[in-house]
């Protein structure tokens, strides 16, 4: 019997007709009630396998043919792409984290000594309304969104969306020198479910390799936003010229509990080392040091546990406060709906820098 993996559609979606190497099955004939799809065929094996069936969804048949192409060619360098950890390969290559940022950014707040820290931003939201398309042709968020939205599931937005509505900037975490990637990929997990859209990494080890961590992070890191920093002291100065005050995790007799804590300022959680802890300069130069009571016989977490429970109760505690965690303005949210939107696929670019050209070409009409 052979094995074989067969993608379709239920009988009210449209499904693209792939274009892969493997591809051998071109219907010329377009039926709207059916459209079946060969992404890969197995080899044949001798003896009994299972066959297995995924449905898949499409709003528009043009939507199908661009993602479906695109997601094909993924789905055939997927074993080597897992050779290589991404989000490690992203901590060692910061080029690479700046280009999972589409729409355009901000500059820090130049920092003053001599104002005081309310005085220096009200509220940081580290992007622009424009998604720069080349040549001095920029689109604004809605105009992203009226591109791209055809070509994506409605299933898709609805999902971006509901992301959107729960994520803030007003919390944020800082990871400061993990040597084991594994962790560092369990923190952006839990950074993304929970509703945490920036997080920033300090000079981490990059002498450890860590193969397995892609299923760790579940692709995590494609909708954060992440910026890495080669010292503290930097880290720490641009995050309190953007306004939050930096809340290092220590076990100490000055330390406040977690619990104590009023984590509707906008705070900056800084989690340390496996071994050594948060570092001793990060605690002088953070505002306050904080701990999550325990009442076991250790008297320690594992950091990316530590760091899941400190943002948890981030979370509880602000929709305890404010009445839910999430908290962008409705310009805000349509920003990074399209921050999402772009960073769904290669193709999203793709048509927004069409979508740019025929704007460019168009003629401004006369007043």
């Amino acid at each position: 019997m052979r094995s074989c993996k067969i993608i379709t559609l239920i009988p009210t979606s449209i499904s693209s007709i792939g274009t892969s190497k493997q591809h051998f099955f071109h219907p010329k004939p377009f039926f709207p009630f059916l459209s079946l799809n060969f992404h890969s065929l197995s080899q044949s094996l001798a003896g009994s396998s299972s066959c297995r069936l995924l449905t898949r969804h499409f709003g528009t048949l043009q939507g199908a043919v661009s993602f479906e192409s695109t997601e094909f060619a993924a789905d055939e360098s997927q074993d080597n792409s897992e050779k290589s950890d991404t989000v490690e390969h992203l901590l060692n290559h910061r080029d690479d984290v700046s280009g999972l940022m589409k729409m355009e950014r901000r500059t820090s707040p130049i920092i003053d000594s001599g104002f005081e820290l309310a005085q220096r931003v009200r509220r940081w939201f580290p992007y622009l309304d424009r998604f720069k398309c080349g040549s001095g042709v920029h689109l604004t968020s809605g105009e992203v969104l009226e591109a791209v939205g055809p070509y994506i599931m409605e299933e898709r937005k609805e999902r971006f969306r509901s992301a959107v509505k729960n994520r803030s900037y007003s919390v944020c975490l800082v990871v400061e020198g993990l040597s084991d990637f594994g962790n560092v990929s369990a923190t952006f997990r839990s950074a993304d479910a929970l509703g945490f859209q920036s997080v920033h990494v300090v000079s981490c080890d990059s002498s450890k390799r860590y193969r397995e961590n892609r299923h760790v992070s579940m692709g995590a890191e494609k909708w954060l936003d992440i910026e890495l920093w080669d010292s503290t002291q930097e880290c720490f100065e641009v995050l309190k010229s953007r306004g939050y005050r930096i809340a290092t995790t220590h076990v100490g007799m000055d330390a406040v509990s977690v619990y104590d804590m009023d984590w509707s300022c906008p705070t900056a959680i800084v989690v340390g080392n496996e071994n050594r802890g948060i570092s001793d300069e990060a605690l002088e130069l953070s505002d306050l040091h904080c701990s999550i009571p325990m009442k076991g016989m250790v008297d320690s977490f594992n950091v990316s546990v530590a760091a899941g429970i400190l943002m948890h109760h981030a979370v509880c505690d602000r929709s305890s406060r404010l009445g839910c965690h999430g908290d962008l303005t409705s310009e805000e949210s349509q920003i990074l709906l399209a921050e999402f939107s772009l960073r769904h696929s290669k193709s999203a670019i793709s048509i927004a820098h069409e979508y740019a050209k025929r704007k460019a070409a168009t003629p401004m009409p006369k007043l």
